[in-house]
């Protein structure tokens, strides 16, 4: 049975929105400006998690953010994700963008927990915020990795904005990335 990992960047107050800017809004570009030289660590263990991993499970936006954007790398990382099986959920697509990837749709809970049983292996998902806290709130998610960048917004779409009921966790790992970038792991807690 595989296990869904949420594994997603956030500034120290818990914006993921517009990390590389391209969306436009008033403070993105958070990634790089505030990753800067930790980055090159932190590619090292994104690739890692990719190289370990079964899935990936993403929204609709992120599944075409991704394809634009990998599908003509290579390299050990591009390799794994271009290569891997995906499942993008979305409710209007009928085919994915990026490569080896299946649409889900319809009674998410239903499907996404026969994905779970067919996969055996982690799941990640990436980039996909409103998919998160669906898979928070449905009880689905298994595993929280938080890259936590060094800074405070103030303003935009938050990881966990709109859960209402309690959600206990259990920290399993803590360590820096590089000079600045804090990386937890968190099992959720049923």
């Amino acid at each position: 049975m595989g296990k869904i990992i949420i594994t997603t960047n956030v500034t120290l107050d818990g914006v993921v929105e517009d990390p590389d800017g391209q969306e436009g809004t008033p403070h993105g570009g958070w990634f790089a400006r505030y990753g800067g030289d930790d980055l090159g660590e932190w590619t090292t263990i994104m690739t890692g998690e990719a190289l370990g991993a079964a899935a990936l499970l993403l929204g609709r936006r992120s599944d075409e953010w991704f394809a634009k954007r990998w599908l003509s790398r290579d390299g050990v990382w591009a390799d794994r994700l271009n290569s891997m099986p995906k499942y993008v959920v979305s409710s209007t697509l009928e085919a994915a963008h990026w490569s080896n990837a299946t649409v889900v749709g319809g009674d998410l809970v239903a499907e996404l927990g026969a994905v779970k049983e067919a996969v055996d292996g982690e799941i990640l998902v990436y980039a996909s915020y409103q998919l998160d806290r669906m898979l928070i709130t449905e009880g689905l998610a298994d595993e929280l990795r938080l890259m936590t960048f060094p800074v405070v917004l103030g303003e935009g779409r938050r990881l966990f904005d709109g859960i209402d009921t309690p959600t206990g966790l259990h920290l399993v790992d803590a360590r820096m990335v590089g000079d600045g970038i804090a990386f937890h792991r968190y099992e959720l807690v049923r």
